[in-house]
């Protein structure tokens, strides 16, 4: 009897266990069901629709993705399409694409808190607005926090500082608009902060220098003002972003192992401080656009790892010794635009190909046409020596005031040659964004009165001023076209490397004209290409146009000065010949995003948009920093025949859609080197047709793809750049996707691969 009821009772807590576990998933799937209700049914979560009870099973797709352990949802990763996309009215920000007003996120994280074994949580450009309750603190074994490309805004809630197993944390691209808190030490794990391009306002917070976990810092495109405090505190930290801000006080002291330092565009004033010729580590440096005053510390120029040094538009004085020596990794210093003077040392100053180097806009005794008289610059400086800054600052206003008027009296005529003639020192201007509904079209009238109708921001380097050069100074340029000057020649003629008299180095491209041009209509197009300011652009400098008559009515050969790229094509970094240059699967993103952006603008950031943009791998160009910029961007714009150019005035829908769609079909192919490596010329397509199918297994891609992209790429990242190169290549244009949509799938794979990244590092540390 006695095996018997213990047969019972082991029987009994079996039958019990069973519906306790199905209840379990049950309601696990019901808060999942919930939340899809509150986000208002977005299309990542339509596959929800068919499950079989356990959404634990459902196969993750490129914009979701559930994990689940002893029944629990552990991960939950959402990418919707509700781009953040702002207008703006009377200079106050429109949000749109944001959920209904009958959406409430308390009630959202009310029912998102009930997923209590989250470690992972992923809810970007899903349209979320409002306040982020305090209540987010429920989730207490969350260790990955992004809730970027959304609309919350007031403060960031301290409930977040109770999240004690919390390691990253992003908060990009909100509306996050109140002092930033100041209890980021309690968050003993965290690695990782990023609050980009919110509208937090206040004091950088002291506590995040008590944090010695922290690696990454970003805080850039924000409101934030005062002192930035002692750092050497963070002694993990690799990368500080404080771009953008209003930050005013003197540079503070810098952990030693800090890598990236961003501090551009704040009011920092005082010297660099000597310390930072001693951050061994430091390989990227922006100071650029403060008030730093004084002689940049020598041991900077030549630490071991430092690849890119930007200190332009500052008050730097004073002359740099001749005995500078630069780092052998040195590839870019910008110093322009202060008051250095003398000479450069022989490290800056040479024809090497190795380290660009722009000086312009100070009081040299090199290139005289650009920099000013040097007694312009002792003068400033006596007479900031001999005022307090607070008067200064007084004064700066009362000219302002003074010289407004005067500009108003004298008339517009003045105020244009003042304007060249501050130009002249002045090497970055920013568009203009102009709404404009024109129609889209090609002719010259159209082109002569484009219009940007997007704002872009330009980052660091802005976009130079745009001139005409003469035939002489090109000549010059390039040892008259010497053929160790030579880079290549293309359908669109050959192209040569020069260097200005400033030093500058640039790219000049012969064109190949089949007939003759009015130079009132090309200067016209050239023009309209000049307005193409993009960060991810080769910006056009200028040209020259040799006449074909006496009238000079007519051009016979043109020449397009371009910005100097100095690292080669894209195609080169994925060839197997070079193994050293080959990119790694992220960083292959990062360039593919870049062109993608560049393209988009073109497209749709000025009116006439500009298509057939010959995309190409090998006319994508990488910088010092492996930036991508495309080149022979609108060159259909100058080389067709006007005639033809002339009839598509009225610029048809259905003409412009065929052209995006044929540089989206362009791009597919530059996914597909991505992922492969370079296709052997003219064989693009018969090799899409047989092998294409290979990407759909995982034998396939072992055979197929890179191995410098399998070994380090996470396979969803992978599956996400396959589905959107399958897209671009379709046979039928109706069915390829919009550029937007190509870019929105490049940022959630990239997103996709930080992730796996991140939880990599994390499992080795481990």
């Amino acid at each position: 009897m006695g095996y018997f009821y213990m047969f019972l009772l082991l029987f009994v807590s079996w039958v019990l266990f069973i519906p306790s576990t199905h209840q379990l998933q049950t309601s696990q799937a019901q808060v999942l069901l919930q939340l899809r209700k509150h986000l208002e049914y977005p299309s990542p979560l339509e596959i929800w629709e068919n499950y079989n009870g356990d959404l634990c099973s459902v196969i993750s797709t490129a914009h979701m993705s559930i994990s689940c352990q002893d029944n629990s949802v552990t991960e939950l990763k959402i990418m919707g399409d509700k781009l953040v996309k702002v207008a703006e009215f009377r200079g106050y920000p429109i949000p749109n694409q944001t959920l209904s007003l009958g959406f409430s996120i308390d009630s959202f994280i009310t029912t998102l808190t009930r997923l209590t074994s989250l470690r992972v949580l992923t809810l970007v450009s899903l349209g979320i607005w409002g306040p982020l309750p305090d209540k987010i603190h429920r989730l207490s074994s969350l260790e990955v926090l992004d809730l970027s490309s959304n609309f919350m805004f007031g403060s960031i809630p301290s409930g977040i500082s109770r999240l004690v197993k919390l390691q990253t944390l992003t908060l990009d691209g909100n509306y996050f608009n109140e002092t930033v808190p100041d209890w980021w030490n309690s968050l003993s794990n965290l690695t990782a902060l990023s609050l980009k391009s919110n509208q937090l306002k206040g004091q950088f917070p002291s506590s995040i220098c008590r944090m010695t976990t922290v690696t990454d810092i970003a805080m850039s495109h924000n409101q934030l003002s005062g002192k930035l405090p002692d750092m050497s505190g963070l002694t993990s930290l690799h990368v500080l972003d404080l771009r953008e801000n209003r930050l005013d006080s003197r540079l503070p002291v810098m952990p030693k192992g800090l890598v990236t330092a961003l501090l551009s565009k704040n009011s920092f004033s005082g010297e660099i401080p000597q310390q930072f010729g001693e951050l061994g580590q430091l390989q990227h440096l922006d100071l650029s656009f403060n008030n730093l005053s004084g002689t940049p510390p020598s041991a900077l120029f030549s630490l071991t790892n430092l690849s890119y040094l930007h200190l332009a538009s500052n008050m730097l004085s004073g002359s740099l010794p001749n005995h500078l020596n630069c780092g052998s990794k040195l590839g870019f210093v910008d110093i322009s635009n202060n008051k250095l003077v003398g000479g450069l040392p022989p490290c800056l100053d040479s024809d090497s190909d190795k380290t660009v180097v722009k000086f312009g806009g100070n009081c040299l005794s090199v290139d005289d046409q650009h920099q000013h008289q040097e007694s312009y610059c002792k003068e400033a400086c006596t007479r900031k020596q001999s005022m307090g800054r607070e008067i200064g600052f007084l004064i700066a206003i009362i000219c302002g005031v003074v010289l407004t008027v005067v500009l108003a009296v004298v008339g517009a005529l003045i105020f244009c040659r003042r304007y060249r003639k501050t130009v002249k020192f002045e090497q970055y201007t920013r568009p203009k964004a102009v709404q404009d509904n024109s129609p889209a079209g090609v002719s010259s009238e159209v082109l002569a009165n484009a219009r940007l109708i997007s704002q872009v921001k330009l980052g660091t380097q802005g976009s130079p001023v745009y001139r005409s050069f003469s035939l002489e100074e090109l000549k010059e340029a390039t040892s008259n076209f010497h053929s160790s000057s030579f880079l290549g020649e293309g359908s669109r003629g050959k192209l040569y490397k020069g260097r200005l008299e400033n030093g500058t180095y640039v790219a000049i491209r012969s064109l190949a004209f089949l007939k003759k041009y009015s130079i009132q209509n090309l200067k016209i197009r050239l023009d309209f290409l000049s307005k193409l300011h993009h960060p991810h652009l080769v910006g056009l400098l200028g040209y020259c146009i040799e006449g074909g008559g006496q009238d000079n009515s007519n051009a016979s050969k043109v020449f397009l000065v371009y910005e100097y790229v100095p690292y080669g094509n894209y195609r080169t970094h994925l060839s197997e010949n070079c193994p050293e240059k080959v990119l790694n699967w992220s960083d292959r993103l990062s360039v593919l995003i870049g062109v993608a952006k560049a393209v988009h603008f073109l497209h749709t950031g000025v009116i006439p948009g500009s298509f057939n943009n010959q995309l190409r791998t090998n006319n994508i160009l990488l910088d010092e920093h492996r930036i991508a910029k495309l080149s022979d961007y609108g060159m259909t714009i100058i080389m067709e025949e006007n005639e033809r150019l002339e009839a598509k005035g009225d610029g048809s829908k259905s003409c412009q859609t065929t052209k995006v769609k044929d540089d989206v079909y362009n791009f597919g192919f530059i996914l597909l080197e991505s992922l492969v490596g370079p296709i052997v010329s003219g064989k693009g397509e018969a090799f899409l047709l047989k092998e294409m199918a290979s990407f759909g297994s995982q034998d396939g891609r072992k055979r197929i793809v890179d191995p410098a992209v399998l070994t380090t790429c996470s396979q969803e990242s992978l599956s996400i750049v396959v589905s959107i190169t399958n897209k671009c290549i379709s046979p039928e244009p109706s069915d390829r996707p919009s550029f937007e949509d190509v870019l929105w799938n490049l940022q959630y794979a990239a997103q996709v691969q930080a992730s796996a990244d991140t939880e990599q590092k994390s499992d080795s540390t481990s």
